[in-house]
């Protein structure tokens, strides 16, 4: 029997001030072929998964925390509990609006790797509005910071 346990999975931090632990696929211990899935905690006032797509269909469950979602062209608040369906080639972008850490889940099918946590690590991310498709209006920036090094 293979576990992750999420106490003792390291994780990578990026520099949209987000944590993400493997516990399906990437540097999990549990290797799957037909989906990855992992937590994320967003840091306060901003922390993000930045605007990005990707070829694969995808889930978050907020666990705890309040999120603007933005979707194509849409944007919504999302709070602990509730779960977005995020179709493949879709650009998204999740951001923690509140005082406090957000944790989530994700799962997304096919697994394997999605480029847009090497694009965020080396300052190569699509920039909404001039690469990419622009955000929804009234959403929060996407976070273009440059990885230090």
């Amino acid at each position: 029997m293979i576990i992750a346990d999420l106490s003792r999975i390291e994780g990578r931090r990026y520099p949209a001030r987000r944590h993400t632990q493997n516990l399906v696929g990437g540097a999990s211990p549990i290797q799957a072929q037909n989906f990855a899935m992992g937590h994320v905690t967003l840091e306060p006032r901003g922390g993000q998964v930045p605007w990005h797509n990707q070829e694969q269909e995808e889930v978050y469950y907020i666990i705890e925390g309040t999120a603007e979602m933005c979707l194509g062209a849409e944007r919504q608040t999302l709070e602990g509990g509730q779960a977005v369906h995020i179709p493949p080639g879709i650009f998204h972008q999740i951001t923690n609006i509140g005082e406090t850490p957000m944790r989530m889940l994700y799962c997304y099918a096919p697994g394997g790797d999605v480029a847009h946590w090497r694009q965020e690590l080396s300052g190569t991310l699509p920039r909404a509005g001039t690469d990419a498709p622009p955000l929804p209006a009234g959403a929060h920036p996407q976070c273009t910071e440059s990885p230090q090094g």
